[in-house]
């Protein structure tokens, strides 16, 4: 879809700024939701829209969990509060460097607000992700070493965990993002946390994933109490480094 306004600088005949730039650009975390029951084909949709996501390797081995019983979501309600709680008295306790203290506080409300109110949150989705063991020989890991040299290999042999966090990570979150964005496109409200890996276990325990599966992300989905506007962000400008840094 596009909005009809010519791309500055594109060639004769290009796609006009699509009407995407406008969804992303107003698609704040909604944290206050009303609890009339969203249609599962909606949530359908939003899952689909992940599923369409890039995953890296194109292993697709992601599963979602989408949450949508009441007496389910009074029960993960106890759990949302401790995780809630152990944020707000630690990492959440002060504003970010650069944010105003009364927005923060703003929002510090909204969370509070979603936490006391989390019974009534019409759905959760969960994406998951089991990352497969990978399949490398003696004579790949040789050729491994001597492309990236000794002072590369042992380094990589340091930041292996992190390395491997960050491959599984890159097969869940661009379909998270197509998951919000569809969820806005929608008109729906929803946010993604991961407070819940303070309390991974428990929380598997309480939706029967298996213990071997890895979960990504909690996002409470709804119908918004309050209406979209314009997301605050530093300018390109500021974030920008050309050619290098």
């Amino acid at each position: 879809m596009n909005t009809g306004t010519p791309l500055p600088g594109a060639p004769a005949g290009a796609a006009a700024d699509p009407a995407l730039f406008a969804t992303m650009s107003t698609m704040r975390a909604m944290r206050r939701l009303r609890p009339d029951p969203v249609p599962d084909d909606l949530l359908d949709r939003l899952v689909q829209a992940a599923v369409w996501g890039p995953s890296g390797g194109n292993m697709q081995r992601y599963e979602y969990v989408v949450v949508t019983d009441p007496a389910v979501m009074a029960g993960l309600a106890p759990l949302w509060k401790r995780c809630v709680d152990a944020y707000l008295a630690t990492t959440g306790k002060h504003a970010p460097a650069g944010m105003d203290e009364a927005a923060y506080a703003r929002m510090v409300a909204a969370i509070e607000y979603q936490r006391d109110h989390f019974a009534e949150t019409p759905a959760l989705i969960i994406p998951c992700y089991r990352f497969p063991e990978p399949r490398i020989e003696q004579e790949g890991l040789r050729v491994y070493a001597e492309v990236l040299g000794p002072e590369a290999t042992e380094r990589m042999g340091r930041i292996q965990e992190r390395f491997s966090a960050l491959a599984e990570g890159s097969c869940v979150y661009p379909g998270v993002q197509n998951l919000l964005l569809a969820a806005r496109a929608l008109g729906l409200a929803a946010n993604i946390t991961i407070w819940h890996l303070f309390l991974e276990e428990e929380w598997k325990a309480a939706l029967g994933i298996p213990g071997d599966m890895n979960t990504f992300a909690a996002i409470p989905v709804g119908w918004p109490r309050g209406r979209f506007g314009p997301v605050s962000r530093r300018p390109v400008e500021e974030v920008v480094h050309r050619d290098r840094w």
